[in-house]
């Protein structure tokens, strides 16, 4: 499997895991901890106005709000 295809099977299997957030996965994916390394289409994304756009799994992971209202913020109250 090449990184582009591996990087995909990653993040659609995040998005299977989160569909459901309760809050023991929250709590599991937040024990993980900052990544190190960001990886790109898991961590975040690349707009059309090449601004950097971090994805919910990288908000879950960072463990909380930064209060900046970002697109994909996990924690926003609807």
């Amino acid at each position: 499997m090449c990184q582009e295809c591996l990087k995909n099977v990653v993040a659609n299997r995040i998005a299977e895991y989160t569909s459901d957030l309760t809050p023991e996965k929250r709590r599991t994916i937040a024990g993980l901890g900052k990544a190190e390394q960001l990886v790109e289409t898991i961590d975040y994304y690349v707009n059309e106005d090449g601004n950097y756009v971090f994805t919910s799994w990288y908000h879950l992971r960072r463990g909380k709000c930064c209060g900046n209202g970002c697109l994909h913020c996990p924690y926003r109250k609807n």
